[in-house]
């Protein structure tokens, strides 16, 4: 059952009084005589608020919603919530059993996914209209920002570490392991056939250690990134005619750009490295029959992070997503998905999406993950170019 009676998990003492023994009346009568407007209330919500009838037609929607769905109240009234949101979402059979049960239901973590507004990750409360039993209110609750930094910094803690751990493997592994590459090369030379296999394995074993370290040293680049403008649908159009050519070429891609986004404030070769890694791992988790990658950006409002190595704060409104339909990431690898060594691929090194979070963090950008069955989102937020940043470009490009 996708929805929970807000009874089964609260104490007797605690639970919630049914909606319908209220008197909407008397309490609206109350407000009044104390100067407070119930609708100025709804309307002052920072979380979107809606009610709609027995058939899903909207009735009425506050100004959070409106602007969740991107869309003005007079368009959404009367509109069906189908429309808005897939017809197998779980929202809609939340209100389904709301309405059937006549009890106030609650669920976390519901995917809100469309064509119109992107991918948002929810609470919801539904509860059945006192006045009108088959009419259902709906609050949504967007997942706090601060959680998702909170989950930036622990990757940027992991990819710190990586950095660690890489220069301490180039000094003390890749080293040694030149010299024993040199020694069986010596022996080689002297050795009968059965012996050379031995040497060779020796040589072809060495030789595998020293390209992992050679990865790892990639976290221990510190230099300043060189950045510009880029067009990150540029780079996304880059990443799906590669990744069509080679690793995915029997998955179906569905592009849903915003097409008046700003560009980016990062380096491109790093930016088409991010993405690539991030659809490889789409790829090899879509099923072999109907896999399908969905590539997104949208702009949104609000969002300000730490620069590394400053004090400074960088708006970072640009999302990008890459979703894909596989069988999700199990739940006790998601909070330790970024770190190194994590993987689910059987002979995978677990250093991709370590170097995708340190990756994102020089940008000053932020990566999140919410994963389902047979809905897996990366998130990657990331800065625009200021008007001040465009000016000193053009004049020292």
């Amino acid at each position: 059952m996708v929805g929970r009676a807000i009874p089964s998990f609260t104490s007797k003492a605690m639970r919630r009084p049914a909606l319908k023994q209220l008197d909407p009346v008397k309490a609206e009568q109350a407000a009044a005589a104390r100067g407070i407007d119930l609708g100025s209330l709804v309307n002052s919500m920072p979380s979107p608020v809606m009610a709609v009838d027995a058939g899903e037609t909207i009735l009425f929607v506050n100004p959070a919603a409106e602007q969740f769905f991107e869309t003005g109240a007079s368009l959404l009234r009367g509109m069906n919530l189908a429309e808005l949101v897939p017809s197998d979402s779980t929202l809609l059979t939340l209100i389904r059993q709301a309405r059937e049960s006549g009890a106030s239901l609650a669920e976390s973590n519901i995917t809100v996914s469309s064509q119109r507004i992107g991918t948002h990750v929810v609470g919801a409360e539904v509860a059945p209209l006192a006045e009108s039993p088959r009419s259902v209110t709906i609050v949504l609750h967007q997942r706090s920002i601060a959680s998702r930094l909170d989950r930036q910094l622990s990757h940027r803690g992991a990819a710190r570490s990586v950095t660690a751990m890489a220069a301490m493997l180039a000094h003390e592994v890749k080293n040694p392991l030149s010299g024993i590459r040199g020694a069986a090369q010596l022996l080689e030379q002297n050795a009968d056939t059965n012996d050379r296999q031995l040497t060779r394995l020796i040589c072809d074993e060495t030789d595998r250690i020293c390209a992992l370290v050679d990865r790892m040293e990639v976290f221990s680049d510190s230099r300043p990134l060189e950045r510009g403008p880029v067009n990150i649908h540029q780079v996304l159009e880059h990443v799906r005619r590669v990744a069509q050519s080679g690793f995915a070429r029997a998955v179906r891609f569905v592009e849903r750009y915003d097409p008046s986004l700003p560009p980016v404030y990062g380096n491109r070769d790093q930016l088409v490295q991010v993405f690539l890694n991030l659809v490889k791992n789409a790829a090899e988790a879509a099923p072999e029959s109907g896999g399908e990658i969905v590539l997104a950006t949208r702009f949104q409002h609000g969002i300000r992070v730490a620069v590394p190595g400053g004090d400074s704060r960088m708006d970072v409104p640009l999302e990008v997503s890459v979703q894909d339909n596989g069988p999700g990431i199990p739940e006790d690898l998601r909070p330790h998905l970024f770190d190194a060594f994590v993987t689910t691929k059987k002979n995978g090194t677990g250093l991709g999406l370590a170097l995708v979070a340190k990756i994102v963090g020089d940008h000053g950008g932020v990566i999140d993950v919410d994963s389902h069955p047979r809905r897996t989102v990366f998130r990657v937020l990331l800065p625009m170019v200021r008007p001040s940043q465009e000016a000193w470009l053009t004049e020292t490009g």
